[in-house]
């Protein structure tokens, strides 16, 4: 029987008439009115501006992602998608590309933040952080807000950048309109809820107040990432076409240089982008799990797809099984039932203590107590890839894609183990064999787009490796602008990484200068900061010369160390204050001339 349409008959024509993203609008415009329990008609919604009532001021909705390796953009941009789909006028904004003192001018703000180092912000919300964390914070009274954080709990300091902005901002006048959300490296589940929630919130406050969404959309677009054809959720598997030690043979540290075939993926990358890579476990290690359970490894599990699989194929591609966490340690005193196992987790500083010396397998030795393959599974967070910065440029390479590793190892209860990744591709794979693999964009580590610009880049052990990059990078396009490096690792003689390579840019004009700190190499111990010191006036003069500035390696020490000796540079050479001093570095980080890559 049919049914009489309730729309008159010119509408569905001028419903034909309309764009994807304008029938989206018009969807979201008529729910959010049928929210507030008044009818409103189609007609209306097509009436001519004259005719309509004066609409209230639109509410202006700012989408700020703060990224480290990808994922905090990746939810900020399904956040966009979800506000646009109920006709929220919305931007996406990367937080390098965020002004931080326009934040008072903004209406909402949604930040997506990860955490880097020991519970720092992403290196793009760096200025942000330092404006909101500084004598001259702003009064936000004005501003509503939300904060998303995605950290790791594996590290004691848990989603903290994420709840320092989260208590700031409040802190500072703002309106929180959702409980701060808390994401673990398994994300997508908590993040999606997260989302949900804030956008209702949202729609709910723009109810009142529809307007049109175009500009918002150009903008949208026009910041959205574009889509790779090979992801971290569908790499492609390329081939181990080298794996070579480049430290001397007895060095203390093991550091292998690997190159990557990429042959008919026809992916591209920059100078400065990393390498996702998609590790299986070691088989040692594997089986030195299930022996502890009194597993054989043919027993079923379900895994978080629902599908089925054995327990050793599980443990192999499917957990992470090599880094401890503090949900880990919990679990298993209470399934184990050891006392000493509790005591240890219901004392905060001894957990941190012994979660930064001690593996899963060494938990399971330790205290030994066979559990069921599901359960035991169900111990271990999901596996997540390694990102290593990628040490070659496409335009010198080709379809290959070159990385610096480190070999992890250490040692447990008499066994001896490696990282995940490292061991991997550093010893566990042969040459020829396959390797899962994924390009992630790092749009805030780029050379200056104009090639006569002075660079200087700093570096410590691996962090050398974009350098690489970036040396073939500007010998490719003949930039002739001015390149200086500042290295440092252990010892001359066993850890000059790609020392002939670095030796021939010298000697052919391209590397301007280069200063090596060694910190074995004596008594003293001289790193990388001890020569920026050394040679203030000559930065300061690079600075003025227009120079961008590189740092990539350790977070915790060598990147905050470097950070605070340029900060004495600029306030000694420029006669500055401290303040003052902060303020420029800022600056420098705001006009993309101070880059970092740490980890």
């Amino acid at each position: 029987m049919s049914q009489a349409n309730p729309l008159p008959p010119e509408l569905p024509a001028q419903l034909a008439a309309l764009s994807p993203t304008q029938l989206a609008w018009l969807s979201g415009y008529c729910w959010a009115q049928s929210q507030l329990g008044e009818t409103v008609s189609v007609q209306t919604a097509f009436a001519a501006p004259e005719a309509a009532a004066p609409a209230a001021e639109p509410r202006r909705v700012t989408v700020l992602s703060a990224s480290q390796t990808g994922n905090a953009r990746r939810v900020a941009a399904d956040l966009l998608v979800k506000l646009e789909s109920a006709g929220i006028n919305a931007r996406l904004v990367a937080a390098a590309d965020f002004k931080s003192k326009t934040l008072p001018e903004e209406d909402i703000v949604l930040l997506v933040t990860s955490t880097q180092g020991e519970g720092e912000p992403p290196e793009e919300a760096v200025p942000l952080y330092k404006l909101l964390f500084g004598k001259k914070a702003p009064d936000l009274s004005k501003l509503s807000f939300a904060v998303l954080g995605l950290g790791d709990s594996s590290y004691p300091k848990f989603c903290q950048a994420g709840k320092d902005f989260d208590a700031k901002l409040a802190e500072l006048g703002a309106t929180r309109l959702s409980a701060l959300g808390e994401c673990d490296l398994d994300f997508q589940t908590a993040a999606n809820a997260w989302v949900e929630t804030v956008a209702a919130k949202v729609a709910e406050l723009c109810a009142q107040a529809a307007a049109p969404v175009s500009e918002g959309l150009k903008s949208a677009s026009s910041a959205a990432p574009v889509a790779q054809v090979y992801t971290k959720e569908k790499p492609f598997t390329a081939t181990l076409s080298v794996c070579q030690k480049i430290t001397a043979r007895n060095a203390e540290k093991d550091v292998q240089h690997i190159e990557i075939d990429l042959s008919g993926s026809g992916i591209r990358y920059q100078a400065g982008d990393s390498l996702g890579i998609w590790p299986l476990n070691a088989p040692d290690l594997v089986a030195e799990i299930l022996a502890l359970n009194n597993l054989n490894g043919s027993e079923t599990v379900r895994l978080a797809d629902g599908s089925e699989t054995d327990i050793q194929t599980a443990l192999t591609e499917h957990a992470d099984i090599t880094q401890n966490t503090p949900a880990f340690v919990q679990q298993y005193a209470a399934l184990s039932g050891s006392e000493d196992l509790q005591r240890t987790v219901e004392n905060a500083e001894a957990l941190d203590t012994y979660l930064a010396v001690t593996p899963p397998v060494g938990v399971l030795s330790d205290f030994p107590h066979p559990l069921d393959a599901q359960t035991l599974f169900g111990l271990f967070r999901p596996q997540t890839p390694r990102l290593y910065s990628i040490a070659s440029a496409q335009d010198e390479v080709g379809d290959e894609v070159h990385l610096t590793v480190g070999m992890v190892r250490y040692e447990h209860h008499g066994h001896t183990y490696t990282g995940a990744a490292s061991g991997f591709v550093g010893s566990t794979l042969e040459e020829g064999g396959s390797v899962r693999v994924f390009v992630e964009p790092n749009p805030h580590f780029r050379l200056p787009e104009n090639g006569d610009t002075p660079v200087i880049m700093i570096g410590a052990g691996t962090g050398i490796a974009p350098f690489r990059a970036f040396m073939q990078q500007r010998e490719a396009n003949g930039d002739v602008g001015k390149n200086w490096l500042v290295f440092g690792n252990q010892r001359f003689t066993d850890d000059f990484l790609y020392q002939a390579e670095w030796l021939q840019y010298r000697k052919n004009g391209l590397l301007t200068r280069a200063d090596l700190a060694w910190s074995r190499q004596s008594k003293e111990k001289v790193y990388v900061q001890h020569k920026l010191a050394e040679n203030a006036a000559e930065v300061w003069a690079w600075l003025q010369q227009g120079a961008h500035i590189y740092v990539c390696g350790d977070a915790t020490r060598m990147a905050r160390d470097v950070d605070n000796t340029l900060l004495d540079i600029i306030a000694e050479q420029g006669k500055l204050s401290r303040d003052d001093a902060e303020e420029y570095l800022n600056g420098l980080r705001e006009d993309r001339r101070y880059q970092r890559d740490v980890y």
